[in-house]
């Protein structure tokens, strides 16, 4: 797994015995994993062991070891892969697994909050449009004015690739104030793409 100088630093300072005993280290990676999984109500460091910790070391441990985690179940790295990656970084064996162990513990929820997370919006893939003419509705007596039904095909840039529609119904001047937006965004598009 590649990671940058400064997880990895905060990663050897979590296998350092002298600075968290594995008492404190499995407390902390616990914190580590409840953080990502849910909203913490107070501090991730809430902890009486934690607490005579040096606050920034610890802050800069905590992004480093979620960096790792997320990384890892990004990669979906197996058992060899986390364990070589933490002994690569001086990790004792009972520092490796109990990290490893909390890891498969926690390792689906993350995999769906990974997944959940959506990288690429839906793009437009076609357009259909029909024109209506509404005489009256139900708010007013009488309305006689067009109106245009817009159909946008869309399909998500996730793997599945799933497709869906986006129906709306406009009057003449918002469609003309949707097209001269879109050829706003055109514009700058293409200015962007020649820079």
């Amino acid at each position: 797994m590649e990671l940058s100088d400064s997880v990895v630093k905060g990663l050897q300072t979590l296998a350092d015995p002298a600075y968290l005993d594995l008492k404190s280290f499995t407390i902390f990676t616990e914190a580590a994993f409840s953080s990502l999984l849910s909203f913490p109500t107070g501090s991730v460091f809430d902890y009486p062991e934690l607490k005579n910790m040096d606050q920034s070391l610890l802050k800069h441990c905590h992004i480093a070891a979620t960096t790792f985690i997320l990384e890892g179940v990004k990669q979906n790295a197996d058992r060899s892969t986390i364990c070589s990656s933490l002994e690569d970084l001086k990790f004792d064996s009972e520092r490796v697994d109990a990290f490893y162990m909390l890891y498969q513990k926690n390792k689906t929820n993350l995999e769906k909050l990974l997944s959940s997370i959506d990288g690429c919006p839906p793009h437009i893939t076609d357009v259909s449009w029909r024109l209506d003419y509404c005489i009256k509705n139900s708010h007013v007596h009488k309305v006689n004015q067009p109106s245009y039904l817009i159909s946008f095909n869309t399909e998500s840039g996730d793997n599945n690739g799933a497709s869906s529609k986006l129906n709306f119904s406009c009057t003449l001047e918002q469609l003309q104030d949707l097209v001269g937006k879109m050829k706003d965004a055109a514009k700058s598009l293409e200015r962007a793409a020649q820079l």
